[in-house]
């Protein structure tokens, strides 16, 4: 197992971002997620990312990518740049990994093929939050998530204490929105539409729509989130 340093900066980021996509995850930023990579043209986009910066993005593939996943189908247009935590080699040759969502990033054009896999040129989003909101209005919001959040995972064990510890922690807005629209389950398409979403006090309204939404008896993701196989 290696482990490795975990600080980013802006100015360790090139402006071109090895694309991992998946049809059905999506990554946030100030949270960590197992893969597991077993293609070749994968294996090949992580030993790059080791040898280089460490650095992968996680994408998301757009509606119809079955009928071209061995090729280069379209993806949704943010995606979330990574940290690469950990990684372990198997000794079939594939890699265990843990990755730390660091930023958004908003794809622009990928590419030629001269690679194994896909390489996009692509900008960092920063969260914004609006000058004009009145004061107190992210902490107010902060508030809210954190109450929506608790009574939408109750089974978890240990839930409450971890988020009052969270809270504890004075964390922004936006890290605590993008953990719960990470950690809950929403669907698809609005995960897509929180990831985009670089305005903070917009994503945790959007979000606290999309839980008070969800029916009461769907389920909740595993936590600690199971791999996810390319």
């Amino acid at each position: 197992m290696s482990d490795e340093p975990l600080a980013f900066s802006p100015d360790q980021f090139s402006g071109l971002a090895r694309i991992f996509p998946l049809p059905n995850l999506v990554m946030f930023p100030h949270v960590m997620q197992a893969l597991h990579i077993f293609e070749p043209r994968y294996r090949a986009l992580f030993e790059e990312a080791i040898d280089d910066d460490r650095l992968i993005a996680l994408g998301v593939l757009a509606a119809g990518w079955e009928d071209d996943y061995a090729g280069r189908p379209p993806l949704r247009p943010t995606a979330c740049l990574c940290r690469i935590a950990t990684h372990q080699k198997t000794d079939q040759g594939t890699y265990n990994v843990l990755v730390l969502g660091v930023r958004r990033l908003r794809l622009k054009q990928e590419l030629p093929p001269h690679k194994p896999f896909r390489v996009v040129e692509a900008d960092l989003v920063d969260d914004v939050e609006p000058g004009a909101a009145p004061p107190g209005t992210a902490a107010a919001l902060q508030q809210r998530l954190l109450a929506a959040f608790k009574q939408a995972m109750p089974r978890i064990p240990n839930a409450y204490e971890q988020l009052d510890q969270l809270l504890g922690s004075q964390i922004t807005l936006g890290m605590l929105a993008d953990i719960v629209a990470y950690t809950i389950d929403l669907g698809l398409e609005t995960k897509v539409q929180l990831l985009a979403e670089s305005d903070v006090l917009r994503r945790a309204r959007l979000l606290l729509e999309a839980i008070a939404a969800r029916p009461p008896s769907r389920p909740r993701r595993p936590f600690p989130p199971d791999f996810s196989a390319n």
